[in-house]
This record gives structure tokens, sequence and C-alpha cells, in this order.
């Protein structure tokens, strides 16, 4: 169980992303105004800010925009939707 900032000794998970989705949903959410997004309890604002901090700890912050570009089309790749 992690003891770490913000969570102290709450039951965390473990979660892999494939680095070109952690770099689309970092870049995403230092974009987004997360107050304009369709919420339905505050606990989902709270959540999206919770994954952002998480992504800041890995090396996805300093991606370019080449980098980001690139991990949009890899994720985007093969949708079928």
């Amino acid at each position: 169980m992690e003891t770490g900032f913000p969570w102290g000794s709450t039951p965390t998970v473990n979660l892999r992303l494939w680095r070109a989705d952690a770099i689309v949903l970092f870049d995403w959410l230092m974009d987004t105004d997360l107050d304009a997004v369709p919420i339905t309890h505050p606990a989902q604002k709270q959540a999206l800010t919770d994954l952002l901090a998480r992504l800041e700890e890995v090396d996805v912050t300093e991606s370019t925009a080449e980098e980001i570009a690139a991990a949009r089309d890899e994720v985007a790749r093969n949708m079928g939707w």
C-alpha cells in the first residue's frame, strides 16, 4: 500500500498506461479547464486532478510538440470508431 502524497494510507491500485496514452492524457489535462468539463459529482473533477498529479511524476511532462503529435497519431490509429 502506498503511503505518499496525497493518499496516505488510502488503498491504491497500480495502473499501467501505454506511454502514448499518458502523453495524450497529460497534454489534454494541462490544456483543459476542468471547471468547464461536464461532471455529475465533484469527485470526478478531483479524480482528474489526481490523475494529472500522477502524470506529472513521470517522464511525459517534457514532451515536445512533435512527441505529442506522434502520440496522438499512435493512440488514434486503428480506433475503429
